[in-house]
């Protein structure tokens, strides 16, 4: 336990951060779940919409420093062949 004002702060800030950054990452993969079975439904439209939504979010949390941009780039990347998969069949 911290003995110094600063580092009680300090440990109160961590786990706010903490909460905040576990709920972004759950909204992640809550979204991804989601747009996954949108797309094996078969819903081109509502799949595009979720895109959307999905990459808004991914590129959001890489802002924030959540997630990693190159791992935000490589979601937004797979749900896109995703859907372009979609099209083709």
């Amino acid at each position: 336990m911290a003995n110094i004002k600063s580092a009680e702060k300090r440990a109160r800030q961590a786990v706010r951060r903490n909460l905040r950054n576990r709920m972004a990452k759950s909204a992640i993969l809550t979204t991804t779940k989601k747009f996954v079975e949108v797309v094996e439904s078969g819903d081109k439209t509502a799949a595009m919409k979720l895109f959307s939504q999905f990459a808004s979010l991914l590129d959001k949390t890489a802002k924030r420093g959540i997630i990693k941009k190159n791992n935000a780039d490589r979601h937004k990347s797979r749900a896109a062949a995703r859907i372009a998969a979609m099209a083709k069949a």
